[in-house]
């Protein structure tokens, strides 16, 4: 027994370094066609060699055949799976029915061979799809595809079925748990190799189970209960049938026995299926299975003693059997007997075909239910699962079209009968939120000044302005209002951020620097004390960009301040628009307690101011290019000459034709400031 576990461990051995090694090699490269036939031509010649080299057990020869191909077809490909499994059966075929070599089982092991490549094609294609399987799934593998070379051999000697069963009961049980093994410890090493071995037995914390575990599980479960609940009441029924067999045997011998002893054939010779022996009184066994031999005192006397009595169960010549004693004659007496060996022989062939059926069909039903399920359940879940991601990461047109069964094509309606009142809820909330910007918008825009227009005095300057929002409303704004009768306040701000909170943190800069601006003081207290208000209460950190100059219409000084704002753009009588590079401070809101730095800049009758906010030199076309500082100045000059009613809508046209299919991502707003006389 220890030589034969030490051989077949060395065997499985040098098929898990083969497909170890194999396997290692060939991880990152694709197989190609002709490395397919390759891997199939060397695990078809293992194959052969465990026909030629198996191990002696008893009087029979163990081997691990099967292993072979189905190595090749699970951990490689299933066509290297198929070319092993007819090389190493055929060859099987072809040394047992001319050379002699096992040719009793050359049938089962040829046809089992073979399969097993076919078994491990399927299993790769639609059970496992291309991956590795589990250690458990590969020892399953092995096992099963032994149990039915044992089950073919049961099959395929129907008129001989205690020789089968003698081969069968020998080699069984190393061959089907050494097979498991092998491909069992293949796929634990590659798993490990590769990075992807988890405890079977724990489960990761967090980690879910599928829907096809839990049914696989289940099923395991009880499909192995009823199919051992069977078999251990086949097993007592065949037992007790058994036992009636040797009852009525052992009585119908001793009847025959005793006839032919009446006829005068006192020295008859037992049949085939007749245990009996003919003892003479000093204990000579005289006629029957052990004629010639001598029993001793103490069994003549057990069998003297038992004379007569009803049959009985005892050890005789050291095999359990059932035991009837009678007297033939004052000198002679007849034991008949049955041994358990004989007694049981065809209940445990019987055991044996009906165990190994039994896995089989359950295999199949596994294999079968396991594959319905993903294919009609599983998979429809998954691309429900699909249809429903794409619908929560927002495309609310995904149809959801699995209508393989009533009960998916019932959920599948219900999905997307959800969707679409999802999408009409969508709707009126959009139509109500558009409705509420449309008057969020008109009242944003009536803050702003839009009347240009000043009578008696549009010959001493010229303002314009304009503000296109990047959404329904925004963050930019602009203003002009006179802090006393000559002096005119220029301002344009733009606040961080876009929508609604940018729209409402403008409405509180335009309130604060125009407040601050009426009741006196020079551009950097305005924006200083601006700011100090705007820090209070700014839970959200937004900030606000802002230029401001206040233009003296006696002397054309402006008196300007900078927090953060864009460079303004003057142009001087017969001159062009340049960048005037003022100082600059912290965005208002950013820090409380900055005073911004002031600066003059002496207008003259003819000079231009034209300032802006960052979505002009940063607006991105198609090729992801900003607009920039310089062609804004470039395209201004073509139009210097004009008013600013005419530059204006020029320069938002061009930044429109620049921009191209790219989204405007940031508010526009501009102001032009033309002083045409001073005043006297």
């Amino acid at each position: 027994m220890l030589s034969m576990i030490l051989k077949m461990s060395a065997i499985s051995a040098l098929y898990i370094v083969l497909t170890v090694f194999l396997w290692k090699y060939l991880r990152n490269k694709k197989i190609s066609f002709t490395g397919k036939i390759l891997i199939g031509l060397i695990y078809g010649m293992c194959s052969v060699l465990s026909t030629h080299f198996g191990v002696d057990f008893g009087d029979m020869l163990l081997n691990l055949r099967d292993v072979a191909p189905l190595a090749a077809g699970l951990f490689f490909h299933p066509l290297s799976g198929v070319i092993a499994g007819l090389i190493g059966g055929i060859e099987r075929y072809i040394v047992g029915t001319y050379f002699g070599i096992g040719s009793y089982t050359r049938i089962a092991c040829s046809v089992s061979t073979c399969l097993a490549g076919f078994v491990a094609l399927l299993m790769n294609l639609k059970v496992f799809r291309g991956k590795k399987p589990s250690p458990m799934y590969a020892f399953f593998m092995g096992a099963v595809m032994e149990v039915f070379h044992m089950y073919a051999v049961f099959i395929s000697h129907r008129a001989d079925m205690r020789m089968a069963f003698v081969v069968v009961r020998a080699c069984s049980i190393p061959m089907i748990i050494f097979s498991g093994i092998a491909l069992a410890v293949m796929s634990i090493i590659l798993e490990v190799i590769a990075g992807e071995w988890k405890n079977p037995f724990k489960r990761a914390k967090g980690e879910d189970i599928s829907v096809s575990q839990t049914f696989q599980r289940w099923l395991f479960v009880v499909t192995v209960s009823v199919i051992f609940i069977n078999f251990i009441f086949s097993f007592i029924l065949q037992t007790q049938s058994a036992y009636q067999n040797g009852y009525s045997s052992i009585i119908q011998t001793s009847s025959d026995i005793k006839n032919r002893f009446k006829a005068g054939l006192k020295y008859c010779v037992p049949g085939a299926s007749e245990y009996f022996e003919i003892i003479k009184s000093d204990g000579t066994i005289i006629a029957g299975k052990n004629i010639g031999s001598e029993l001793s005192e103490t069994v003549m006397d057990d069998i003297t003693g038992s004379i007569d009595k009803p049959i009985f169960k005892a050890d005789y010549m050291g095999e359990d059997a059932l035991n009837k004693v009678d007297m033939l004659s004052s000198e002679l007496i007849l034991l008949t007997y049955m041994p358990h060996d004989e007694l049981f022989w065809n209940r445990n062939a019987q055991a044996y075909e009906t165990a190994f059926a039994d896995i089989l069909l359950f295999t199949v039903i596994y294999v079968l239910i396991a594959f319905l399920v993903r294919q009609i359940v599983v998979k429809n879940i998954d691309l429900i699962n699909e249809s429903l991601d794409k619908i929560t990461n927002g495309n609310l047109n995904e149809i959801v079209t699995v209508r393989n069964s009533s009960e998916f094509a019932s959920l599948s309606d219900d999905i997307n009968q959800t969707v679409d009142t999802l999408k009409g809820y969508i709707e009126a909330a959009e139509n109500r939120i558009e409705q509420e910007l449309v008057f969020a918008r008109t009242i944003q825009e009536s803050s702003l000044p839009r009347n240009f227009e000043f009578p008696g005095r549009n010959d001493e300057f010229e303002i314009y302005a304009s503000m296109k929002a990047a959404k329904e409303v925004g963050g930019d704004f602009y203003d002009f209002f006179f802090v006393d009768r000559n002096k005119i306040a220029l301002v344009i701000a733009d606040v961080s951020g876009k929508g609604i909170p940018a729209a409402l943190f403008m409405m509180r800069s335009k309130t604060a620097i125009r407040s601050f601006a009426e009741t006196g003081g020079s551009p950097s207290e305005i924006l200083e004390r601006a700011n100090n208000t705007l820090c209070e209460g700014n839970d959200a950190e937004m900030f606000v960009t802002a230029w401001i100059g206040i233009v003296d219409l006696e002397t054309g000084l402006m008196k300007c301040a900078n927090a953060g704002h864009e460079y303004p753009l003057i142009k001087r009588v017969n001159g062009e628009f340049e960048i005037i590079k003022d100082k600059h401070s912290l965005a208002l809101a950013a820090v409380e307690g900055i005073k911004p730095k002031e600066y003059d800049i002496e207008l003259h009758p003819g000079d231009k101011v034209f300032v802006y906010t960052d979505g002009i030199p940063e607006a991105i076309n198609e090729e992801v290019i900003q607009y920039g500082s310089k062609r804004l100045v470039d395209v201004i000059n073509k139009v210097k000459d004009k008013s600013f009613t005419e530059i204006l809508p020029f320069m938002s046209d061009s930044v429109a034709a620049f921009r191209g299919s790219a989204d405007q991502f940031d508010d526009i707003t501009m102001l032009g400031f033309e002083l045409k006389k001073l005043v006297r």
